[in-house]
């Protein structure tokens, strides 16, 4: 099961890493999505920081149990309040936030299984 947590949190954090770049540098892509749901351009580096320490904790967590099962609940909590947001604004176009939901679902799950 830790290989299988590797390799789930290893893809989470290239994702989470990825995302938060791309929040903190304000490319279209990602913030453009962001910006139509509503969230406010102050909240932009707190959620990317956010990312950014959720992708830190799934890596640290290849060695450390706890902070990887806290930081996939914690990334879990967040796509769940991204999904919020887009229901809200009626904007069904959440695949990606699913994916990554998903995800975390799965790392969190390996990550207390291979403990």
């Amino acid at each position: 099961m830790f290989i299988a947590y590797a390799v789930v949190g290893i893809l989470l954090a290239a994702v989470l890493t990825g995302s938060a770049f791309a929040t903190f540098t304000k490319q279209e892509a990602v913030v453009g999505s962001m910006t139509k749901v509503g969230v406010p351009d102050a909240w932009l580096p707190r959620l990317a920081t956010l990312k950014s320490a959720g992708a830190i904790g799934l890596l640290i967590g290849l060695w450390l149990a706890p902070l990887g099962a806290a930081a996939a609940i914690g990334v879990i909590l967040y796509f769940i309040g991204a999904a919020i947001y887009h229901l809200r604004a009626k904007d069904y176009a959440i695949a990606p936030v699913v994916v990554i939901f998903l995800l975390a679902v799965a790392a969190l799950i390996l990550r207390l299984a291979s403990v």
